[in-house]
């Protein structure tokens, strides 16, 4: 299963359910799982674990 159809499948599920409220608080989850492992090898790291 690739990543767009898992997308897709989430998509559909929050639009027929609708569960549209949802879709925000995936997003910010999504985003601060991405600066995390951005933080991991960044030389930035002490200044972003200093901000959490």
């Amino acid at each position: 299963m690739s990543k767009l159809t898992l997308a897709n499948e989430v998509w559909l599920f929050l639009r027929e359910n609708k569960k549209l409220w949802l879709l925000p608080i995936i997003i910010v989850l999504l985003l601060m799982g991405a600066l995390l492992i951005f933080a991991q090898s960044s030389a930035l790291a002490p200044f972003i674990y200093s901000i959490f």
